[in-house]
Parts: C-alpha cells; structure tokens; sequence
C-alpha cells in the first residue's frame, strides 16, 4: 500500500519544513520536512530537495511496514502508522507492543497503544500528545483533526 495525500498531509503538519539543518527535541540534526539522513549541523536544502527526501523517507517506511505488518489495514489506517514510524523510525514500530496488537488483529487496541508513545526524554511533550491524538483519531475515523489551531511554520526563523 502507498501512503495517501492525507497522510503526507498529516505528516507535513507535524514535521514542518525547515530548509536549514536544526537539532530536534531528540537531539538529533533535521532538515526539510523531518528529514535526519546523513544531516550534519550547518546542512541546507532547498524546497525541492526537502520534497523528495520527504518522498523517499516515506517510500521507505513503506517498505518496512510492508515487511512488518501481517493484517490488512484500511488507507487510514495505513496512513495514520505511517505518520507514526515517520515520527518515531520503523524500528520502533518492530519492537512494540502495537505492532503485536496490530497483527492480532486487535485494531481497536492499537489506538490505545499508539497513544501512548508521547514521551522525549522520559517527558511527556504536548506536541506528540496532539500527534499521537492526531494519527489515532485518523486510525479510527479516517479523518485529519489537528487538535491544534495552526499548522507549524515552514519558515527557517521559527
């Protein structure tokens, strides 16, 4: 299954585009539209590059979920454990407890394990409580509710 628009949607709202390298609340260097591939600090890109790096992480999470995942999944629901391990990294994804209940076939439970995964650094960060409230909302409804009044800016001075 490929990712929709929806779910690059949902993905873009919380990741943002930055165009000049940045450290992430993980510590870890970032650019264009959550991008951490080989990114130093110092590193820049431009709109387009951000595009297709955005365009190639998601092919490849697609992959390993492919790999990973042993039932069907609607379209939503595909998007919303997209927007998730685009967050998170498919490793994540392999070594939880809701790819366990996923595969059970248990898809009311992954909502409720989903949620869970809120936390930097041991904290409970609001952002990824909205995110996860978002991509859980999507699983379930096959609707985008940001849960927030705005999007993230695209602008490097935010």
């Amino acid at each position: 299954m490929r990712t929709s628009q929806q779910g690059i949607d949902l993905i873009k709202h919380f990741e943002g585009c930055k165009l000049e390298a940045y450290e992430c609340s993980a510590n870890v260097w970032t650019h264009g539209w959550g991008h951490t591939k080989h990114v130093q600090e110092g590193d820049k890109v431009t709109q387009k590059e951000a595009d297709q790096n955005l365009i190639y992480d998601i092919q490849m999470i697609e992959t390993h979920m492919t790999r990973l995942i042993r039932v069907e999944l609607l379209q939503h629901q595909w998007d919303a454990i997209v927007c998730w391990c685009f967050n998170l990294g498919c490793g994540a994804l392999r070594r939880s407890t809701m790819l366990l209940v996923m595969n059970s076939n248990d898809l009311e439970g992954v909502t409720k394990e989903l949620i869970r995964w809120n936390l930097v650094k041991g904290k409970l960060s609001k952002g990824l409580e909205r995110r996860r409230k978002s991509e859980a909302h999507l699983f379930d409804t096959g609707k985008i509710d940001y849960f927030d009044s705005k999007p993230k800016k695209k602008s490097d001075d935010e």
